[in-house]
């Protein structure tokens, strides 16, 4: 299996372009593209754009893509871009993806943005048949907690990797 082919290169050096044109349309039409490799890089680039208006297209992304690892970078997408409406969006990916990995990384995503309102989600996802998933809504939950009742610095609150 070739990691980098000659039309993933190529693609590449298109997506640069467009990158620096700051072309959201143009890597919004890339989620849809065949190559997971490709769609998991228009997701960062969409997140990189920054603004709230990304939320949905990432939002889809999360739900609606058929790799996991693509559905994942999505949910720590939401969580890096630190939106209330990415609420719940990681909610229904922490209580409900297939993908144990994806349900991991939507929790800790969760614990991130650090809203309040995902503290029902996060309770249930505490019955989470894999432990992963239970110790990152441990780690969400913790979080959360402590942005409520003792943080002083939000972005030291919000310091949770993925």
């Amino acid at each position: 299996m070739q990691v980098v082919t000659d039309d993933r290169l190529t693609l590449f050096a298109e997506m640069e372009k467009k990158y620096e044109q700051k072309d959201t349309e143009y890597f919004v039409n890339l989620l849809d593209h065949p190559d997971y490799v490709v769609r998991t890089r228009a997701t960062c680039i969409l997140v990189d754009f920054g603004g709230e208006d990304k939320v949905h297209y990432i939002a889809k992304v999360l739900k609606n893509d058929d790799n996991e690892l693509v559905r994942h970078e999505a949910a720590f997408s939401l969580g890096q871009m630190c939106y209330s409406s990415s609420v719940p969006p990681l909610t229904d990916a922490t209580l409900n993806d297939p993908s144990m990995f994806v349900r991991h990384e939507a929790a800790i995503a969760l614990g991130v943005v650090g809203n309040k309102d995902a503290k029902d989600a996060l309770e249930k996802a505490l019955n989470d048949p894999d432990k992963p998933v239970v110790e990152s809504a441990v780690v969400a939950l913790s979080n959360i907690e402590f942005m409520e009742k003792l943080s002083k610095n939000e972005k030291f609150a919000k310091l949770t990797g993925g």
